[in-house]
């Protein structure tokens, strides 16, 4: 299978993964031929890249950080308790104390099915869009977040935590007016103002809660923070943050870059691990990001690069701990297609480099 940007497929084309809202149900599936009212449906509802069919590279495997049953019960969980976070009633905050329980169980499960995994994170792998993005970002962050965390060596108990305050990490976000939160265009300074309270509306709501940790609390307060205290609400600084903050604000980044918004195309992993680099030292932790840049996938399966030998392959593989020298699976040389491709891994081979992975004019390779 090929990774190829929406705007690229042409008709008669097959989806090699299928499109999946919010509650785990397919809105469109693999292997049927793709129409034209297809693609206009793909582009209507915001979706920037899909899996397509290929031939030379039907062995392709893209799996799933976390098992289909774990992912569907998060998402019935996040979408219903924070659906209830519109008002601040007593009776709102005894449900988010029941529902904490429940959130606890789903952590460990997705922690389980993350140590299992011997893959690096990618979530591209399946695509699922959502009515409202903080539920599907929610559930991202917490995956991307313990993925540091398993790399860092953080105990059992400091993975439950961080990966509580992933999932709350935006919950404030349900106490902004719709209008606002959902608005496509660009937000006035007020409007971002109100926006940027989401961080101590959570807070607020979270300390109150008997069965959540104040760290928890501290994740949706420190999350928008940055070591030169250029973030917010309080422009704390370096070691004033605390590191489960750190870490959320690189996950969270990183998601808000890859994720397919109504304002914008979603980036690739690769440049959204540019966005964090640009700031490491700066704005994010150095020893964070490198953590994060050994778990995830930043070429991911199924996408055409271009190697600086002049070739053009597909990524078929990862390496652990060296995600950005994938294994592709040559299928061009010097502009002329191979009839019998093969693969390489880049990581035996340091002379050849990736200088591209432009995906406009990848359609007429697939067959």
């Amino acid at each position: 299978m090929r990774l190829l940007p929406t705007k690229s497929i042409k008709p008669g084309m097959k989806l090699a993964k299928s499109i999946y809202n919010d509650k785990g149900r397919i809105l469109l599936s693999s292997g049927i031929p793709i129409t034209k009212r297809m693609i206009s449906t793909l582009e209507t509802l915001h979706v920037t890249y899909v899996y397509i069919e290929d031939s030379r590279t039907s062995d392709i495997h893209t799996p799933s950080m976390i098992s289909e049953p774990v992912r569907k019960e998060a998402m019935e969980t996040i979408v219903s308790t924070f659906n209830e976070m519109k008002d601040l009633t007593l009776s709102k905050k005894f449900m988010l104390d029941q529902s904490s329980k429940k959130f606890r169980e789903l952590i460990q499960n997705i922690i389980t099915d993350m140590k299992n995994n011997e893959e690096v994170a990618s979530l591209l792998t399946d695509i699922y869009i959502h009515d409202n993005y903080v539920f599907t970002h929610s559930l991202n962050v917490t995956v991307y977040a313990l993925s540091i965390g398993l790399k860092l060596g953080l105990s059992s108990k400091e993975l439950e935590t961080l990966g509580l305050g992933g999932i709350m990490h935006d919950i404030g976000k349900m106490l902004i007016p719709k209008e606002i939160l959902h608005k496509p265009g660009k937000l006035t300074s007020e409007e971002f103002k109100m926006m940027k309270s989401h961080t101590t509306k959570g807070y607020d709501l979270l300390r109150n809660m008997h069965t959540i940790p104040m760290l928890v609390a501290h994740c949706a307060f420190q999350h928008h923070e940055r070591l030169n205290g250029s973030g917010y609400p309080r422009g704390l600084k370096k070691d004033d943050i605390h590191l489960f903050g750190k870490i959320l604000a690189v996950a969270d980044v990183f998601d808000a870059c890859t994720s397919h918004r109504v304002y914008r195309n979603a980036m690739l992993p690769h440049e959204g691990l540019e966005i964090l680099y640009s700031g490491s030292g700066s704005l994010f932790d150095k020893e964070i990001i490198e953590a994060f840049r050994k778990s995830v996938a930043i070429y991911p399966n199924g996408l055409t690069l271009e190697l600086s030998d002049g070739s053009k392959g597909i990524v078929v593989g990862q390496n652990k701990d060296m995600t950005e020298r994938p294994i592709v699976r040559i299928i061009e040389k010097d502009g002329v297609l191979l009839d019998t491709p093969f693969d390489v891994n880049l990581k035996n081979i340091l002379s050849i480099t990736i200088i591209n992975c432009d995906l406009e004019d990848q359609q007429e390779a697939v067959s």
